[in-house]
C-alpha cells in the first residue's frame, strides 16, 4: 500500500496507520507537484515507511521544456542527496509518447534509488507501448488507472497491462481506490500493489478569518486542510491484509 501525501502532518500519519511506502509531493489539487527539500527532510527524519519523491515541477501536461528538465534533473539529486528511497516522474512527447531519451536520463540518474513512472502514463497515446517503453527503461513500477478517470474505469485495461507485464514491471494501480472498491479491484487486475490518497477536508486551526480575500481559485480554500488520517490509513491496511488476488476472486 503506497499512501501519496502532500504534508509533512499527512506523512507522518500514514506512517503511523501502516503504509507501506509514501509518494511524497506538494500540491495534491494539482496532482502532485515536486515538495521541498525542508519538506523531504523533515519526513524522511521521521517515518519509517520508504518515502518516494515526486518529480514535477508544475501543474498541467507532462511535456517539459529543456529549463524544466533541468530543474528536474536537479531535483532528482536533491531526493538523493537527502536520502529518499525512490522517485516518481513521467514525461512524454508532444506526441504522447514516453519520451525515452529524457527518462533514461532520469533513470541513470537516480540510480539506485527505486522508479515509479506516474499517471503522466494515462496520458499517453498507447498504453501498451508505453509500458514496453518502460520496460525497456527498467522502470521498477508504473503508476495506473487504466487511461480512465477512476480504477473502477479503468480496472479491465489495468488486468490486461498486469497481464502484458509478465513480472517485467510492477503495475500499481491508482486513482479512486477505497476501502469499498479495492477487493474487486484486486479480484480482476491481480495487482499487487495499490496507491491511494485517502484524504479528506477538514478546517485548519485559524479562528480569525479575512472573508475579503481569496488565496486560491477556490473562495475559502485557504482555510481547510486536505489532509491524509492515520484511521483511513489503518482502516485500509486491515483490508488489505486479508485479501490477495486469489482468495479476492472467490468472494467477489
Amino acid at each position: 500500500m503506497e499512501v501519496c501525501v502532500d504534508s509533512i502532518d499527512s506523512a507522518l500519519a500514514a506512517d503511523r496507520g501502516g503504509a507501506d511506502r509514501i509518494e511524497l509531493c506538494s500540491s495534491l489539487l494539482e496532482g502532485g507537484l515536486t515538495p521541498s527539500p525542508g519538506v523531504i527532510s523533515t519526513v524522511l527524519g521521521k517515518v519509517s515507511s520508504g518515502v518516494f519523491v515526486m518529480i514535477r515541477p508544475r501543474g498541467g501536461d507532462f511535456c517539459y521544456s529543456n529549463d524544466e528538465f533541468q530543474a528536474m534533473e536537479q531535483d532528482v539529486l536533491t531526493a538523493k542527496q537527502l536520502g529518499a528511497d525512490g522517485v516518481v516522474f513521467g514525461i512524454l512527447t508532444e506526441d504522447g509518447r514516453v519520451d525515452m531519451d529524457r527518462s533514461q536520463r532520469l533513470v541513470k540518474l537516480a540510480r539506485p534509488l527505486k522508479l515509479t513512472f506516474h499517471r503522466a502514463f494515462d496520458m499517453s497515446r498507447d498504453l501498451s507501448e508505453s509500458l514496453e517503453d518502460l520496460i525497456r527503461l527498467r522502470v521498477d513500477r508504473v503508476l495506473t488507472s487504466g487511461g480512465e478517470q477512476n480504477v473502477e474505469l479503468g480496472q479491465s485495461v489495468i488486468a490486461n497491462l498486469q497481464r502484458q507485464a509478465k513480472g517485467r514491471i510492477i503495475v500499481m494501480a491508482g486513482a479512486g481506490i477505497t476501502e469499498n472498491n479495492v477487493r474487486q479491484l484486486v479480484a480482476v487486475t491481480e495487482v499487487r500493489e495499490i496507491h491511494a490518497s485517502l484524504k479528506f477536508s477538514l478546517p485548519g486551526p485559524m479562528r480569525y478569518r479575512n472573508e475579503r480575500i481569496s488565496m486560491g481559485a477556490v473562495k475559502g480554500q485557504e482555510y481547510d486542510r486536505v489532509v491524509t488520517t492515520e484511521e483511513k490509513v489503518r482502516s485500509m491496511a486491515a483490508v488489505l491484509s486479508n485479501i490477495n488476488p486469489q482468495t479476492a476472486q472467490s468472494t467477489t
